[in-house]
């Protein structure tokens, strides 16, 4: 029997022993995280671009800011009803497809997820708040109407991060003789490692919508839109961007420290260590494991160890340490890793570059080729993203909960039906994506055509919001005539 024999009938004993609903419960949770984790972007970071937008437009007395924090309020709101969708599919999801994780340590996670729809409440409540009460309530209190949905959009997404640290990094329990006793709840939200995991995704979802809404804008400044409408808009959510594209690569920084002793296995992963170098470790970039051998990278000698351990002579810790069964997919963990450390400095660096230039009086806005990169950020954004939840999920594995509980132990033991909810859900998930976009080229378009404020089937006009929509489209016609001469 030759090698190619053996390796497969060691792959097909392998599939024999995973549960039956393992594989239909992972291709359910990576198209509903990967699809539902953009909109939570939106959720975290609009409110605070449109307060900044809205701000400016009270403090200005400037119509344009005030039309843009108004139509940027009625798309989050879009995003939030879609989002309410894709959560509650979620929260049905992990006592479906993991009835093992839940079954055992639902008492541990119960209140992070507790605390998240109650956030994801008050979040809802008080958009609608923001939504109508443009005209019907007084200005500098309609704006603190923002601050709310910014808080309760951070809270809930910092409990949703708190469970996903506590996977990663299990705390608030014992178990004896096979049972979970002293539990302490309170410890998953105060986790030591949940800070820093939250701090890059919430520094990930500025760059996302930041990136995102600029990208809108600079799209229509490249069809001819160079209105001063198009530049705001464009301006600040770039601002935003920029702060979160400088910061994000420290931030990711101060999360992997300690990896070597909390996950050696993701960290030799992301590092493509097959095995434990003598003195310090070079930075591979590219490459692939085959056969327990690197091919392909190119080796900087030093700067795996510097950047990993903060060590010009310790080696990373290499796979020939871990047992085999307790490896992760080692390629995809580190291109993944790669691929979001690539797309996030390819973003730094064109914020550098603009701002360096407008200090030395050059407007890149006016460089259709800029624009053109500029009009892609938002989907190298979530790309970025994307890739760092797929190293950091991917690379936990064989692991649901490291080093406690294997994700085979997790899964059910049937597929009865978890085929036919996948199914449902990519037809789910497809219906909304298109009518998201239908709903939103809508809106934009009836903008672009001069409609002030678009007609909602539910809340009630008001004599207030009719002479502000008159007031301000009247300012908006004396700015054009002025820019005009």
């Amino acid at each position: 029997m030759d090698a190619t024999q053996l390796l497969a009938q060691a792959a097909d004993a392998v599939a024999a022993a995973d549960p039956a609903g393992l594989m239909p419960a992972r291709q359910q949770m990576a198209l509903s995280l990967g699809w539902h984790i953009i909109l939570a972007c939106f959720g975290v970071a609009f409110p605070a671009i449109i307060f900044a937008m809205h701000l400016r437009g009270l403090l200005k007395k400037d119509p344009v800011s005030l039309d843009l924090a108004k139509r940027w309020g009625k798309v989050s709101a879009v995003l939030f009803a879609i989002g309410a969708v894709s959560g509650t599919v979620l929260s049905f999801e992990m006592g479906l497809l993991w009835p093992g994780l839940m079954g055992t340590y639902g008492d541990v996670l119960g209140l992070p997820f507790a605390f998240e729809g109650l956030a994801f409440f008050l979040e809802a409540i008080f958009l609608g708040i923001y939504l109508y009460g443009w005209g019907r309530m007084p200005p500098r209190l309609h704006l603190m109407m923002v601050v709310p949905m910014a808080i309760t959009g951070i809270i809930g997404t910092y409990c949703v991060i708190a469970v996903n640290a506590w996977m990663n990094h299990p705390v608030g329990f014992d178990v004896i003789d096979g049972a979970i006793t002293n539990i302490e709840p309170w410890a998953v939200l105060f986790n030591t490692h949940t800070f820093m995991q939250f701090a890059h995704m919430w520094v990930a979802a500025y760059m996302v919508a930041g990136f995102s809404i600029a990208a809108v804008y600079a799209a229509g400044m490249l069809k001819g839109r160079r209105d001063r409408h198009h530049r705001l808009g464009f301006m600040v959510p770039f601002a935003f961007a920029t702060v979160a594209a400088l910061a994000q690569p420290f931030v990711g920084h101060l999360l992997g420290e300690g990896l070597d002793e909390r996950q050696p296995s993701k960290l030799a992963a992301f590092e493509l260590a097959a095995t434990t170098d003598e003195g310090a470790s070079p930075l591979r970039i590219g490459g692939v494991l085959i056969d327990g051998e690197v091919k392909g990278a190119l080796e900087i000698p030093y700067l795996g160890s510097m950047i990993a351990l903060g060590s010009l002579t310790e080696p990373v810790p290499g796979l020939d340490q871990i047992p085999e069964e307790d490896h992760p997919p080692v390629n995809f963990t580190h291109l993944a890793f790669q691929a979001m450390i690539g797309l996030g400095l390819l973003l730094m660096g064109a914020v550098v570059l603009y701002w360096f230039l407008r200090w030395r009086k050059r407007d890149l806005l006016h460089n259709r080729w800029f624009l053109r990169f500029m009009a892609t950020t938002g989907v190298l954004a979530v790309a970025a993203m994307e890739a760092g939840w797929i190293a950091t999920e991917v690379g936990r594995q064989p692991w649901i909960v490291f080093g406690v509980m294997r994700t085979t132990e997790a899964a059910a033991d049937h597929s009865a039906g978890l085929w036919g909810v996948y199914g449902a859900s990519v037809l789910l998930y497809g219906a909304m994506t298109v009518g998201a976009a239908v709903v939103l080229r809508s809106m934009a378009r009836r903008w672009r055509e001069g409609a002030a404020d678009l007609p909602s089937p539910y809340g009630p006009r008001s004599p207030l919001a009719d002479a502000a929509t008159v007031r301000e489209c009247g300012d908006e016609r004396d700015h054009a005539k002025e820019a005009a001469r």
